[in-house]
């Protein structure tokens, strides 16, 4: 079976200590030592990262062996705007348009984040989909890190 590109943003780190989030999150970062998953990460994650606690820092680092690492692209800011200037979301929310983005033009089937104003919404998936599909990009899967994680007897 061939793993699951995925990129996830920073609130998938932060969730793992975080009780409402920590159990998916754990078994997300598990599965992808275990080769489940491709996993894709952004400047903008590290970035994020560096202003997080020394717990969450360590953990990326630690994940650094797993993890494709990409600066931040051109083509990634050019999307980034295009969902701006159709007001997916709004100036305050340039960090969360950029993940979408960077996880788009790194060809991720799948976008992990625990922002479900923002990112993982009902609604604003399909917008930022649609100005994929405008701008010559595939759809991406958006969602949550309990969504994607295989289950087996003893994580049910």
């Amino acid at each position: 079976m061939r793993a699951i590109r995925v990129y996830a943003d920073t609130s998938v780190f932060g969730g793992v200590f975080d009780d409402a989030f920590a159990k998916p999150s754990r078994t997300f970062f598990e599965q992808v030592r275990q080769g489940r998953f491709q996993f894709v990460s952004s400047a903008l994650v590290r970035e994020e990262i560096a202003a997080a606690p020394q717990e969450v820092r360590m953990l990326f680092e630690e994940m650094g062996e797993w993890m494709e690492m990409h600066e931040i692209r051109d083509d990634g800011v050019d999307l980034q705007l295009a969902y701006l200037g159709k007001g997916i979301v709004g100036e305050g929310c340039l960090a969360d348009a950029l993940h979408v983005a960077m996880a788009v033009v790194l060809d991720s089937a799948v976008l992990l984040s625990w922002n479900f104003k923002h990112i993982v919404h009902f609604q604003k998936v399909p917008l930022y989909n649609a100005v994929n599909r405008i701008h010559g990009y595939p759809e991406i899967a958006i969602c949550s890190p309990q969504e994607v994680i295989g289950y087996d007897e003893e994580t049910i």
